[in-house]
Order: structure tokens, then sequence, then C-alpha cells
């Protein structure tokens, strides 16, 4: 018997640029275990994981599975030989049913037509056989999180999947529904599937892994038993050295209300009333917090605050003056800064270098540009800065953008909205998806902004990290504040959890004080 299912052996991957993404890699999985793979942004975990499953092709190395050689020529041929793959970001189909999107492309037919019925009974007893818990006959967009989750593993296994990649499946989830999750990815390991999690969350990994592969500088660094390293030796292996991730968090000083948001609700599409009368208020010199389960609000509540969707109903202000009217140009110039939750569509050029993304909101500004031309000394200086306070790994800073890591994208997006001396700012999951070292860099700036006097408006999904920095939470659910903290003292994720899936709420008066 094979002690391996599946072997990796020195992989590697070159671009046409010469940059190398995998260096003889070598990973391993056993029949039946839960593998954590762990690294630092740009470590070469998710050009790996492209390669096993068929969607990008090594450029040298060998994959054996059931102890045979194999080479997978795309995502559908990994499939058929059992491997799945959950992405971060969901490919679910909206207006689908959950069993519509369970059978999409393996459809039961009853003469030319889908066998709706059939569709139901399959995704009812496969989600019984699976302990994955859904409603087969509920459409998609209704749907929680977490339920949307359990369709996509759903949909991997109902295709025969054995192996199965999960990427940062619990990056979106509240600590309840984290339980609930590991709970079922046991129970899928009991039945002898096996199971790559890929997270930056290190107490998470030391919890549900077996085993775990450090990648660092696109190489494999070691395999380790999960149960004979600790939290801290895990991430002094991540980062190739001992690191301190403490933030020190003084008193707040709070100042001027700065942002004011008043009575504010919105109507999707759909006439679903996505928010109803929301209230608060940011002061400078602290950071506001808004925790929630995604999909619950927060979302549209951001898109209204920097112009992306029109505000019908209710009022925002930023320094004293509706923004109701003002043009996105126009709320820049108010020393506004944004750190957009998708860095890819929102937050950068893929195509333009770092330097050209580092300026991109004030290109036109004296500080870079007279008489209507560019001082490209000047930018780039000013990148190069940046480049090295906020430790972007690059070759230089006119390497696109698009050709950095996850990690080091944000740190550009970061670096340029952080670095005007913003008076206002929105941090949208400004660390969703980068490593621990990351993390840091980004908490620390956001930190000496706020001591600094800056307002600013934190939304994440990691309780952690809206514990670590907020002065004040308040959480949202179904698209209402339904508590609010104003001091976070004693506050865990826990208890958050619990009022981010609506199982608790505070009185009208409690949350009122969140209008500041």
């Amino acid at each position: 018997m094979e002690e391996y299912i599946l072997e990796m052996k020195n992989i590697s991957k070159i671009y046409g640029n010469g940059i190398a993404a995998n260096r003889d890699v070598n990973f391993n999985l056993k029949k039946g275990e839960i593998h954590a793979l762990v690294g630092e942004n740009g470590a070469g975990k998710s050009t790996l994981m492209k390669i096993l499953f068929g969607m990008e092709p090594p450029s040298s190395g060998e994959i054996l599975l059931r102890g045979e050689p194999v080479r997978f020529s795309s995502s559908k041929d990994a499939i058929a030989h059992g491997i799945g793959m959950v992405h971060q970001h969901f490919m679910l189909v909206e207006s689908f049913t959950a069993a519509q999107n369970i059978v999409l492309g393996m459809e039961p037919k009853s003469g030319m037509f889908v066998n709706e019925a059939e569709a139901v009974r399959f995704t009812k007893e496969i989600s019984k056989k699976y302990n994955l818990d859904v409603d087969a006959e509920a459409v998609t967009r209704t749907l929680p999180v977490g339920v949307k989750q359990k369709i996509e593993i759903l949909k991997a296994l109902a295709r025969g999947a054995e192996i199965l990649i999960l990427d940062e499946p619990t990056a979106v989830l509240a600590p309840q529904e984290t339980d609930q999750l590991f709970d079922e990815l046991i129970h899928l390991k009991e039945q002898g599937h096996t199971i790559v999690f890929i997270s930056h969350k290190i107490p998470e990994i030391k919890k549900i892994s077996d085993r775990i592969t450090v990648m660092r500088s696109s190489q494999s660094v070691g395999c380790y038993e999960t149960k004979n390293v600790t939290e801290q030796e895990i991430s002094n292996l991540i980062m190739g050295c001992e690191m301190d991730t403490s933030i020190e968090k003084t008193e707040p000083k709070p100042g001027d209300l700065r942002i004011e948001v008043e009575d504010l609700s919105y109507t999707d599409r759909n006439q679903v009333q996505v928010l109803k009368d929301v209230s608060f208020g940011v002061r400078s010199g602290m950071i506001f917090g808004i925790a929630g389960v995604q999909g619950n609000g927060q979302v549209e509540l951001i898109d209204l605050m920097t112009r992306k969707r029109a505000v019908r109903e209710g009022d925002i202000r930023l320094n004293g003056k509706s923004i109701k009217k003002l043009s996105i140009q126009e709320i820049r110039k108010m020393q506004f800064g944004y750190v957009p939750e998708d860095r890819m569509d929102q937050g950068i050029a893929g195509a333009e270098s770092i330097a050209e993304n580092m300026v991109s909101n004030r290109y036109a500004t004296s500080e870079f540009c007279r008489s209507g031309l560019l001082n490209y000394n000047k930018i780039e200086e000013f990148a190069d800065e940046n480049i090295k306070e906020y430790e972007i790994r690059c070759s230089g800073n006119k390497q696109h953008v698009g050709m950095l890591s996850g990690g080091n994208m944000q740190k550009v997006v970061v670096a340029r909205e952080c670095s005007h001396d913003p008076e206002v700012l929105i941090a949208e999951q400004p660390t969703r998806g980068v490593d621990v070292g990351a993390a840091h860099i980004i908490h620390k700036k956001l930190m000496e902004l706020r001591n600094e006097g800056c307002a600013i408006l934190l939304v994440s999904a990691d309780l952690s990290e809206a514990l670590k920095l907020s002065d004040v939470i308040a959480v949202m659910y179904e698209g209402e504040i339904v508590a609010y903290f104003d001091n976070t003292e004693g506050l865990n994720e826990e208890k958050l959890g619990l009022y981010m899936l609506g199982l608790e709420r505070h009185s009208e008066e409690q949350i009122r004080r969140a209008r500041g």
C-alpha cells in the first residue's frame, strides 16, 4: 500500500519573465488527513495548488496520484481524477437554487428537460451522506455565506472529489460557523477524504490539521506533524524568523465627528431592503470597527459611502458635509482614503507599474505634476519609499502590480491610501488573504494613523483583527446594527459571533449610542 495518495515532486513553475513562483517544491498527502498548506504571501502556495488543480502546467517536476504519474491539462481533468477545489470567492449562480448549483453541468434529464425533482432528491441524498445540511430548493442568494460554502463543497463531492482543496475557507465565517465547518471536515476525513487546508489563521491551522507543509520564498521548507509544533513555532517557520505581532494600543483620544451615517437605507434591484436605518458616527483619533458575516449589508454600506451607489434614503456626511451630490473626485479631495475589499477589481491596475499605482489617486496634484507634466523622478522616489516602508517584495518600482502576490498587491493599495495623511479612512477587509507579516505591517499603519488623528472605519470579517484594532465595535446583521460595544475590553470572538448570527441583539438604547 502506498504511503501517500498524492505526491508532488520537485515542482517548479517559471514564468516567461523569469520569475520563479515554485522552485523544486515537494508536497505530499496521506489518505484521510487534513493537511495545512501555509506560507507568507508570494511563497508559492496558490501557484502550487493551481498546478495540482490543472489550472496551470508545471515547468518541471512530476505529480503521482495513487503511485501513478499524472499530468492535468485542465481543472476538468483534475476533477475527473478525484480532485476538487473550493475557491475563496465562491463560484455559484446566485439566482439558482442550491440543487441547481450542485448539479450544474451534470444535470439529470427527463427527455430534453432537466429533471428538477431528481436534482433535489440527489442534493438531499448527498447532503445527508456528508453531513452538510442545505435546503435543496432555496435560492442561493438568500442563503447565509456558511451555507453557500457547503454548496461549494457538495459541488466538489458530487463530482467525485476524494482530495478537496479549501482556499481560506474560514475567511468570511463567524466563530460558530467555523466550528461547524471543522466538525464537517472531520466527518469527511473519517469517510476517507483528504483535505488541503490553506489558511493564514494559525490557531485554526493548529486546531484542525494533522500535518503542516510550510512554504517560503517559492520553496517548501518542511513538513511537520501539527501536534509537534506550537503556534509561535508555526509563525516563525512561515516568516523565517521570530516575529512579535502584538500592537501597542494607547487610549484613544476622540476628537471631531468626521464620519456621520444617518438613517441610511438601501433597497437592491430585487426589491430586497439590504440596509435598514443604519446610523453611526466615527470621530477623529479612533477606529470604529464593523463586524459581521459577509452578506449582511457591509458591502452596500461601503458602496454608498464611496459613491459607487447613489444615496437615496438617509444621509452620509464627511467632516459635516453631505456626500450625496459629490463626485468621487470631490470626496477624494477631502483627505479621504479607501482600501477596498476587492484589490483585483477595485484596488489596483494590474497592467500598470507599482509606481503608477502608488500615485493613481493623486497623480494630478502639484506634488507629482507641474504644468501638466508628470514628475516621474518624484513618483519613483515616492514609490521606492513606500516599497521600503511596507516591505513590498518586488523587482523594483517599474514591476507590473499584476505580477505581485496578493499580499504584496494589498500593501501597494494600503501604502497609496495611507501615505497622504488622510483625515478619514475606510479600510474594508484590509488584511483578507494576507500573511501574518503583511497583516502586522498594515495593522501598525492603521494604528499609527489613528494616533495621528485619522477617523478610521474598519470593516472586517476577521474578528481577531477587529478586536485587536477597534476602539468601538458595531455588529451588522441582516442590514441593521444589532449590537454596539463602546469598550472592547473583555469582548471575545465567541460573544461577537452570537450577534453576527442574529442569536443575540442589544437594546435600542445601546444601539443608539452608535450614532457617536
